[in-house]
């Protein structure tokens, strides 16, 4: 295994271009299988989570071909079913949505219950109540989800609880059911528009994405097309934040504001400066910065993704801060990590109190999950003296050329075969 040494204390500068959404890819990627067609994916990020799911779609007869680090062209035409194992999708979360994908096309499908990082319970019931709706029979068995269907018939579909997911699964299944469906209480998060804009340049017919109501008329037949993925607004975020924390001014390009401002609005509360130019964040820091109070939310809301490197950003800032993590329970495990670098900081339940540090050292650390990877690098470049974090292929899993672009901005980092 690999793991990423940082020599902290470096103010990062320059520019840093942001890659496409992983959040997105990782169900666009899956919903190429409605088309049966030729797909052409454009501004992928160059991370694990694209390359497995190309390797899925793969093994399930799709022609898949690389174009460059950032292009995949998709030929799901010769896929007659779908059936992943455990060994498929154990790598990561988002195999699931081969279920909604092929439900919708083939009216069957089979896929092991799915992976990815341990960050607290994520149940599947909203995808499972959703697919039932639409007519589908849903069993469980030995850790396979089989789901399979004569006919899938629009319906109206309440989510008990608000779920990216579940929200993009029945998107997936709905847009070739007969008649229309309606999902109230949808996710909202940018990825859902992404994805409803790409089905509907396939030929669906998706309203309302982006709002806690979507209406799904369903449609025959798919077709391919040419889609490039929108910015990834986690990787900015998480550049934004190692910005603040190294006291640093850089230049953030290829973002889209709009979905930054939950973020922009806690770090301008902090006393950084950002100051934005069509699709670009120009953010200018100095420490210490004022410590603020967090609290994760369904987006518009602070987005968990970014809780774990704000968090490494509270450890030394002036006063008391407090995040509360009301989305996934387990995402407070990067909090001991912390600690061994100097961080004083209280954990009860899903809150953790923060009361600011004049520094944190360097440490031998382990990366849980993608986001306390994040988290992880973020403290590594604030403290003092040498941070080695292991378990990088976590990282790995979100992170366009973390490495290089950090390098770039002036950090040192070096990546070392463990």
């Amino acid at each position: 295994m690999d793991k990423l040494i940082i020599e902290g204390g470096q103010r990062l500068q320059g520019n840093v271009r942001v890659s496409g959404f992983k959040n997105a890819a990782v169900a666009l990627i899956p919903a190429t299988v409605l088309a049966g067609d030729i797909c052409v994916l454009d501004n992928l990020p160059e991370i694990s989570d694209v390359k497995v799911l190309g390797n899925i779609l793969r093994s399930l007869g799709a022609i898949v071909t690389e174009i460059g680090s950032n292009k995949l062209e998709i030929n799901t035409a010769s896929m007659k079913q779908c059936y992943a194992d455990y060994e498929v999708a154990k790598e990561l979360r988002a195999s699931y949505y081969l279920l909604g994908a092929s439900l919708g096309r083939f009216k069957k499908a089979k896929v092991a219950y799915p992976g990815g990082c341990s960050i607290g319970s994520r149940p599947i019931d909203q995808h499972i109540k959703g697919f039932e709706a639409l007519g589908a029979t849903v069993t469980v068995e030995h850790g396979i989800i089989t789901v399979e269907a004569e006919r899938l018939i629009g319906t109206e579909i309440y989510l008990d609880v608000v779920s990216v997911g579940a929200t993009i699964n029945i998107m997936l299944a709905a847009v070739m059911a007969e008649g229309t469906t309606t999902i109230e209480n949808a996710a909202k998060e940018p990825h859902i528009v992404d994805v409803a804009n790409f089905l509907n340049c396939m030929g669906a017919k998706v309203r309302g994405a982006g709002t806690d109501v979507i209406k799904i008329k369903g449609v025959e037949k798919l077709n391919g097309c040419q889609y490039s993925v929108i910015p990834d607004q986690i990787e900015a975020g998480t550049y934004m934040i190692a910005t603040a924390a190294t006291g640093g001014d850089v230049t953030i390009e290829n973002v889209i504001p709009k979905h930054l401002e939950a973020i922009t609005a806690k770090l301008k509360e902090m006393g950084v400066d950002i100051v934005e130019n069509g699709d670009s964040l120009h953010v200018v820091a100095s420490r210490p910065l004022k410590s603020v109070n967090v609290k994760t939310l369904v987006y518009p809301g602070f987005p968990t993704d970014l809780q774990q490197p704000m968090s490494s950003l509270l450890t030394m800032a002036k006063g008391t801060g407090m995040v509360t993590e009301t989305i996934f329970e387990g995402r407070l495990k990067h909090v001991d990590e912390l600690k061994r670098m100097g961080a004083n900081i209280k954990v009860e339940g899903h809150v953790a109190v923060f009361q600011g540090v004049a520094r944190l050292s360097g440490a031998k650390v382990s990366a849980s999950d993608l986001r306390a990877g994040a988290a992880l690098v973020v403290a590594g470049l604030m403290a003092e003296g040498k941070t080695e974090i292991e378990n990088v292929q976590y990282i790995d899993r979100g992170y366009d050329r973390l490495q290089e672009k950090l390098q770039l901005l002036g950090a040192n980092v070096t990546r070392v075969l463990e």
